[in-house]
């Protein structure tokens, strides 16, 4: 399952070269992974219910995103869910034209803690039923 969520570049997101600074794509994929998750489980604070932190985000960038008014794209997916950590694939993409273009892609990994102690955690089974889609019978 792939999960979009549209993205404005603001005024302040541009840089002296005229392009979206590149530590502005972390706030773009922030603010998706955010939306994904709390979609994901039905939850409007994800974190509360299940808390949980980032612990490594790797972005390649592709091209420059420049300032325009139609909002990018953020594709979020679930890439891989382990016992105690889950990693998520993202992409900002521009579908504004003819051809899709994609500006960046990113792996994020993302560690469930225990909301008091702060501790590495199992996941819990609705966190990992969440997570992992169900196996269809054919």
């Amino acid at each position: 399952m792939t999960f979009t969520y549209p993205v404005l570049v603001r005024w302040s997101d541009i840089d002296s070269y005229d392009h979206v600074n590149n530590v502005r794509y972390f706030d773009y994929l922030q603010e998706a992974r955010i939306a994904f998750l709390s979609d994901l489980v039905g939850e409007a604070d994800y974190f509360a219910a299940y808390p949980c932190v980032l612990v490594s985000q790797t972005v390649d960038y592709l091209r420059p995103i420049l300032l325009r008014h139609p909002p990018y794209d953020v594709d979020v997916w679930v890439e891989s869910v382990g016992t105690t950590s889950y990693t998520l694939g993202s992409r900002i993409v521009d579908r504004g034209g003819e051809t899709e273009l994609v500006y960046a892609r990113a792996m994020s990994v993302i560690v469930a803690v225990d909301g008091r102690t702060q501790a590495k955690r199992p996941l819990s089974e609705a966190e990992r039923d969440a997570l992992v889609p169900p196996v269809s019978a054919t």
